[in-house]
């Protein structure tokens, strides 16, 4: 990770660079409109998905095999990637990128009509969807959400039960102070996910709006030179990960963690909790009953903190489902993407909030409702301007990286101290953002 200053010149050059795909051929700019006859639509279509789980287990070939009941000359073909942003940013290069597939954070958002084909205006769409924002181009919508997904911790409730502790931490300070009682009576800890590194990345900075209860907290990245000022929304979250890791309150080692096996050390109680979104807790309570754990022990708390007596959480959109502008088959293909968001019963079956407003909020969420925790849907509009500057500023909010030199520090693997680092982030953003324009 760079620590020296940034040039001006290494700056305009990460702003130009709005993505790392040339494109296999230009958009033909066709919209792929919804299909108003099934019986017409025809073709084979190939999804490409980060789900290699659910394509080896067969749930994908479950769920083609009842679209097809509906659209009878239509085959759906599924290829599972496992480094999914890595391959399919090579795959773009092209114009073999599938019919559907999982727009990559690697694009950047103005260039959506280069790879991607209109759904429909985003006013008329907005009707219909949540989360039309994410993708809107120019009035139009790119994109249609796996689902949403609230932002929180998953934690062992009987773990916390055992440590005297039945209501949610309202401050950092008691957060904390929790941790350290759980850890004391049961010897369950923390866990960061160091090691598999996506966790830190996406839960951690979709919770930016949680503390302000502020919808449109990720957009003033993109007018602020200090993200990481005294009481600003990612320096609370950063701090709160250093002190819970500082204070040893985490596992021992961070760099043997194991993704698949938090699950099961989290149901068995080794595990107190884990930073993530809504979408993990039906899996936590599957490996729970794996286990011969009872999944009712998996729950979900907010961010601890409150604006004026109230939690709040973020409410984020998860990867957007889209048509390749190359594809022979655009009916066909948004048909899937239609059927997937509103027949499939996917999103309530993985815990997420479904893409549909007229859909109600998953049973993994009714805690939050029942304790009138105030969900707060992301504002994407300045998205594509805060992904400029972060990626002009080498630091990748969306990426591992900088939280776990943030885990380095704190468990003294690294020198250096909290306060020298936030203020080389602040100093690296503040030149970034003056190349943009701020």
């Amino acid at each position: 990770m760079r620590t020296k200053p940034l040039s001006a010149m290494v700056l305009a050059a990460a702003l130009l660079t709005v993505t790392g795909c040339g494109g296999g051929g230009s958009s033909s700019g066709e919209a792929a409109d919804p299909p108003s006859d099934p019986a017409e639509v025809t073709g084979t279509i190939t999804v490409l998905t980060n789900r290699t789980d659910l394509v080896q287990d067969g749930t994908m070939k479950k769920y083609a095999a009842t679209f097809r009941k509906t659209y009878p000359k239509v085959k759906v073909e599924f290829q599972g990637i496992t480094d999914y942003e890595g391959e399919v940013k090579i795959r773009m290069n092209t114009d073999n990128y599938g019919d559907v597939l999982l727009i990559p954070g690697v694009i950047a958002k103005g260039d959506y009509p280069k790879f991607f084909a209109p759904l429909g205006s985003t006013k008329e769409m907005a009707r219909t969807y949540r989360f039309t924002g994410k993708t809107d181009v120019g009035g139009k919508t790119y994109g249609i959400a796996n689902f949403g997904t609230a932002n929180g911790f998953v934690y062992n409730k009987a773990v916390w039960k055992k440590a005297g502790i039945e209501d949610w931490p309202t401050s950092p300070a008691q957060f904390l102070a929790d941790l350290k009682r759980v850890k004391e009576k049961t010897g369950a800890t923390y866990y960061t996910n160091f090691k598999d590194g996506w966790p830190l990345s996406g839960a951690w900075s979709n919770n930016v709006g949680s503390v302000s209860c502020d919808g449109k907290a990720w957009d003033a990245l993109a007018t602020t030179d200090k993200p990481w000022r005294p009481g600003g929304e990612l320096r609370v979250n950063d701090t709160l990960l250093y002190d819970i890791v500082h204070d040893k309150l985490a596992e021992k080692d961070p760099t043997t963690t194991n993704w698949e096996d938090s699950k099961t050390q989290l149901a068995k109680g080794r595990i107190s909790s884990m930073m993530l979104g809504s979408w993990a807790v039906n899996q936590m309570r599957g490996a729970a009953t794996a286990a011969g754990e009872d999944p009712d022990d998996i729950g979900f708390m907010p961010f601890p903190a409150q604006k004026d007596g109230t939690f709040c959480a973020t409410l984020v959109s998860d990867y957007q489902l889209a048509v390749n502008t190359h594809s022979d088959h655009k009916p066909a293909a948004r048909a899937w993407i239609d059927w997937f968001t509103e027949k499939s019963g996917f999103a309530a079956k993985e815990g997420g909030v479904s893409a549909l407003t007229s859909m109600s909020f998953p049973e993994v969420l009714k805690p939050f409702q029942d304790n009138d925790v105030k969900l707060v849907e992301r504002s994407e509009a300045q998205t594509e301007q805060v992904n400029a500057i972060d990626d002009a500023a080498e630091i990748g909010l969306a990426k591992p990286d900088y939280r776990q030199r943030l885990i380095d520090l704190a468990r003294g693997a690294q020198r250096g101290s909290l306060a020298e680092y936030f203020a080389e982030l602040d100093k690296r953003w503040a030149e970034a953002a003056a190349v943009a324009g701020n």
